[in-house]
């Protein structure tokens, strides 16, 4: 019978873990419901605030520690395959910060920083890490902690996005899975960057348009 590779291992790991990622998407999702309800209500008709989570899938995660690995190696200039079988105890689902997580989509942004600012009193101690663009632009507000009422070992993630921005990611991120060398082509960088650019001009007319003509 052959022997497990790192891969079966770290698949195991997932399918333990797996209600335990669930209790903490659950977990983090009502926790940022609850102090947004008040922003929630008083919305205006057409800005909207959408809460959403999701469980990292398997696959995805493999891909992630695999990816991360390849860096490491490029880095130290290792060759060989992805995974050492030397060092086994180095690889861990545990090692992912985002095994769940949950996005607020906010439309438009004049109220981004509300939501944001409401989220970090409820979670002061979580670490900060942006998303930003190429040239550094923040783009979004991204935190990694412990629902320590859910886990004490998986790590929860909550992002604050602008809502067209994040519909976009969603397509973009299922596309780049689907093939690798997306990520890397400069055409497609190209494109993304005038994507982003168009989205926050079209978010900006919105708001204009609110400020002059009051809802």
């Amino acid at each position: 019978m052959p022997e497990r590779t790192i891969r079966d291992r770290l698949r195991e790991e997932y399918f333990d873990l797996l209600p335990e990622i669930r209790r903490v998407a659950w977990q983090l999702e009502t926790e940022i419901r609850y102090p947004t309800r008040h922003i929630l209500r008083g919305l205006k008709s057409h800005e909207q605030l959408v809460i959403k989570s999701r469980v990292k899938t398997c696959e995805s995660a493999l891909l992630t520690i695999a990816r991360e690995e390849e860096k490491r190696k490029e880095d130290r200039r290792i060759e060989g395959r992805v995974f050492d079988p030397d060092r086994p105890s180095d690889y861990s689902m545990l090692n992912l910060p985002d095994l769940a997580g949950v996005r607020a989509l906010v439309f438009p942004s004049n109220i981004l920083l509300e939501v944001d600012q409401t989220l970090r009193r409820r979670f002061s101690h979580w670490i900060s890490k942006p998303v930003k663009d190429e040239h550094g632009v923040e783009l979004a507000s991204k935190y990694f902690g412990y629902c320590r009422q859910a886990s004490r070992r998986v790590r929860g993630e909550y992002q604050v996005v602008p809502m067209l921005l994040g519909l976009f990611w969603e397509v973009e991120h299922s596309a780049k899975y689907k093939f690798r060398d997306a990520e890397s082509s400069q055409e497609l960088r190209g494109h993304r960057a005038k994507v982003h650019s168009a989205l926050s001009r079209f978010e900006r007319g919105i708001e204009e348009f609110a400020r002059k003509s009051p809802l």
